[in-house]
């Protein structure tokens, strides 16, 4: 169960265990993942055969991609209402993305003759993953390739893991294809990473590489960053509440039970100033527990990760949300607009007691891909600018030149770079 505690009177302890939550610490798995890129690299054949081999009989690379008549039986697989569903939330997520898209080219005069800009360009090819296997996301396909698709990239790569019978979940095979990748893979783990890494397998050789997965996946990711970028490292969910008011225990008390059915190590935390309402929350936590499909993830969770907190103030309760960093904060409280300008370090906010996290896994058109773990400190979500370059240009008159001339000659000679100032002075 959980208690209801005073966030003033938390011990120093109880306190960084909040701030902590989980981490996930990929270094047991670094070795085992590294090995296997290299067997990939070295052997690709062989590699995907020895671990897809078991699936089908006669495996080759050329089962890899997935053929147009799988997809085509996916939608006739899936039920109507789900197939819908994915049309709403894959329009809404475009819209939010598209109206991300800032001008595509600016440019100032600095200084007379000193003409300097920046132009914004989509990355060729980009490479997706999507988690597959015994549980199916499609909405993780839809987050992850619209973007993609609305800031311009010219390729598509989606990967995800085959079941026993060597096919993608229907599912995710629909929301791909609602959402525009160009090719579908049935790759899963460090295979799928290396492949998009290293464009093995009749694989396209990607330049960045997003998508959550397990720790293996995540390991991957980091073993190619360098040869590709890749997203955030994103951990266990999280979620962030401040109730102020009246707020209504009832639904409180589903936003926290709806964040730590994702995982055994996700977090939930609320912060209220009403002492009556967070007891009452603790007492419909407790009442709706036995009932839930998914009772043991969330058992662990309220241990590992859950709070329930009474602030003294409103601004303690913001203090204490920055200082946290939440991948997601519902704020609860009156006319929460105004309220924004409080918030330093969220991965994306929630505002007023109708805007459950929910909305925004799914179908608000906001991002999914978040920071946890304190990441929204310094990371931002998944956004049209994550399949960016931003090149810098200038263009210099010889009257500009001139000007600034021995501010670089100067600069050149000081780092010994004499040949740096020749290329200035000889014009």
């Amino acid at each position: 169960m959980i208690e209801v505690e005073t966030l003033s009177a938390l011990s120093p302890e109880r306190r960084a265990h909040i701030l902590a939550r989980s981490q996930d610490d990929f270094s047991g798995v670094m070795a085992t993942t590294a090995a296997i890129l290299e067997r990939l690299k070295a052997a690709p054949e062989a590699e995907f055969a020895h671990e897809y081999g078991p699936l089908k009989p006669g495996f080759t690379t050329a089962d890899i991609p997935v053929p147009a008549e799988e997809i085509e039986a996916a939608f006739k697989m899936v039920p109507a209402e789900v197939t819908e569903a994915l049309k709403i939330a894959a329009e809404n997520i475009h819209k939010f993305h598209r109206a991300q898209l800032g001008h595509a080219l600016w440019m100032e005069e600095f200084s007379p003759g000193l003409l300097a800009g920046r132009l914004t360009r989509p990355l060729d090819r980009v490479g997706v993953y999507i988690p597959g296997g015994r549980a199916a996301y499609p909405s993780s396909a839809l987050m992850n390739i619209i973007p993609a698709k609305a800031a311009g990239v010219g390729h598509i790569v989606a990967c995800s893991p085959p079941g026993p019978d060597f096919k993608v979940h229907p599912e995710i095979l629909v929301a791909a294809s609602l959402a525009g990748a160009d090719s579908i893979h049935k790759l899963g783990g460090a295979w799928a990473v290396g492949a998009m890494a290293y464009g093995l397998g009749g694989v396209p050789r990607v330049d960045k590489i997003v998508g959550p997965g397990s720790a293996w996946v995540t390991a991957a990711k980091m073993s190619v960053f360098g040869q590709v970028d890749i997203d955030l490292p994103a951990g266990p969910s999280e979620g962030f509440i401040i109730a102020e008011g009246e707020a209504n225990a009832e639904w409180l008390a589903w936003d926290l039970l709806s964040q730590l059915e994702h995982d055994p190590m996700a977090a939930a935390v609320l912060v209220t100033t009403n002492a009556r309402l967070a007891a009452e929350v603790a007492a419909v936590v407790a009442r709706e527990l036995p009932g839930l499909d998914r009772r043991e993830i969330v058992e662990q969770s309220l241990r590992n990760g859950a709070a329930i907190l009474v602030a003294d103030s409103l601004e303690q309760a913001f203090d204490f949300a920055n200082e946290y960093a939440p991948e997601h904060l519902q704020l609860i409280v009156p006319d929460p607009l105004s309220q924004l300008s409080r918030v330093r370090h969220a991965g994306s906010v929630f505002l007023g007691p109708h805007a459950p996290i929910a909305v925004g896994d799914y179908a608000s058109g906001t991002n999914h891909v978040l920071p946890t773990g304190t990441a929204a400190r310094m990371f931002s979500g998944l956004s049209t600018d994550s399949f960016m370059k931003k090149i810098t240009f200038q263009h210099l008159s010889p009257e500009a030149l001139r000007a600034l001339a021995p501010t670089v000659t100067t600069l050149a000679r000081a780092e010994g770079l004499t040949a740096h100032a020749r290329s200035v002075t000889v014009r």
